[in-house]
């Protein structure tokens, strides 16, 4: 049988007991006359991503979790009234439940609730895409401003420097990618810092590339804890400032006597 199948034999059996004893009993607070996701949501979800068929799975989707997933959404986009977006609301509805799709098998049985989990990834893909087209609309109004007093000086002298970052930037990817093993012993920490390289390569197509953006998409990489990520960016952080002042003045990013990375 099926996981989809043993879903549905489950539920029969559940919705008979509801019907002669009453709801459940659960730890927690009373559950609402109105509670759109509840454990029974949970399984569905459980059995959509143990489920091979893809018949069953759409089956499962559209009559346990299209419904929870778009009130979510709706309630979460209403309850921080995310005010930047530039399209109907309907289409950010759409747009965040087609993430939490994309995000589903993510969700792991015995790891917490599934209203909690999807909850967290629906309002942390708003907060980025809500960032990102404020950032966009206040570039567009900065261009519109008229400024009589630029200082074209100093507009080059940033400029240059920018390239000069950009440059140091590339210098010291390519300096982690050949020294990732030598500066990190543990497995998991090699995986954060390859990640933090590769989104550092991708800076340029990455429209929100702030501290907080960079944590969610590490944490979704990596499927890690914030405090094991943070381990690995502190000293990728201590890193980049040092070999950043040997640059300064030479040209290039390290030399044989600075040493660097967790072994110090």
């Amino acid at each position: 049988m099926s996981a989809v199948d043993k879903f549905y034999e489950w539920h029969r059996a559940e919705m008979e007991y509801l019907e002669e004893n009453g709801p459940r009993k659960r730890r927690g607070r009373k559950p609402s006359k109105k509670q759109y996701f509840t454990y029974i949501t949970d399984q569905a979800i459980i059995a959509y991503n143990n489920e091979t068929d893809w018949n069953k799975r759409n089956k499962v989707f559209r009559e346990f979790i299209n419904y929870p997933f778009n009130k979510l959404v709706e309630n979460i986009y209403h309850t921080f009234r995310f005010s930047y977006f530039d399209v109907p609301y309907e289409d950010v509805k759409a747009e965040v439940v087609a993430f939490l799709v994309q995000k589903i098998n993510k969700f792991q049985e015995g790891k917490g609730k599934a209203f909690s989990y999807f909850s967290i990834v629906a309002k942390n893909y708003l907060i980025i895409q809500n960032n990102a087209n404020y950032a966009k609309m206040k570039q567009r109004s900065d261009l519109t401003a008229v400024d009589d007093n630029r200082n074209v000086q100093g507009e080059i002298s940033l400029s240059d420097h920018q390239e000069s970052l950009r440059d140091f930037t590339d210098q010291w990817c390519n300096w982690y990618d050949e020294n990732l093993n030598k500066v990190f012993t543990n497995k998991r920490d090699i995986v954060v810092a390859d990640t933090i390289i590769e989104l550092f390569r991708m800076r340029d197509n990455i429209e929100n590339f702030n501290k907080k953006a960079l944590y969610i998409l590490i944490r979704e990489r990596t499927g890690l804890k914030t405090q094991n990520i943070t381990k690995v960016i502190n000293v990728m952080k201590r890193d980049y400032a040092k070999m950043f002042k040997i640059y300064s003045k030479s040209g290039h990013i390290i030399n044989t006597n600075t040493r660097l990375g967790i072994n110090r």
